[in-house]
Parts: structure tokens; C-alpha cells; sequence
């Protein structure tokens, strides 16, 4: 075991606590809670910034529709 491994450890530990030590080899569970309240508040972000997307896509979707309608209505 290295000095560098154990100074990684102590560092996780002091800035973690006992969360911190924890294997976060892979990838996270989607149901799996935040270890700190900056990786909540990184989640709660990107989870409003998808959610952003989707309104704005869902908004072109039916400006383009009301665009055809009227559009359609005039040809008529």
C-alpha cells in the first residue's frame, strides 16, 4: 500500500466522512442518494435542465403545428 493511497483515503474521509470511502468505481444507480449536498444540487440541475429541453421541444412542436394549421387554413 502507498503513501499516496493512504493520503487519498484520509483526504475522502476528511472531506466525505464516511460516505467518501465508499467504492464509486462504475456507474452511479439512478436511485442511489447523493453523497453530499453539492452532488444532490448537481443532480437537481441536470434534472432541470433535461426537463428544460423537453418544455422547449414540446414548444416548437406546437408552434410548428399551429404554423401548419394556419397555414393550411389559408390555402383553403
Amino acid at each position: 500500500m502507498s503513501y499516496q493511497q493512504v493520503y487519498t483515503w484520509v483526504r475522502k474521509y476528511k472531506e466525505l466522512g464516511k460516505p467518501g470511502l465508499e467504492d464509486r468505481r462504475g456507474q452511479r444507480k439512478k436511485d442511489q442518494a447523493p453523497r453530499s449536498e453539492k452532488e444532490a444540487l448537481e443532480a437537481r440541475i441536470a434534472q432541470l435542465e433535461a426537463e428544460n429541453r423537453l418544455l422547449k421541444m414540446e414548444r416548437d412542436l406546437l408552434k410548428k403545428v399551429e404554423e401548419l394549421e394556419r397555414r393550411d387554413a389559408f390555402l383553403k
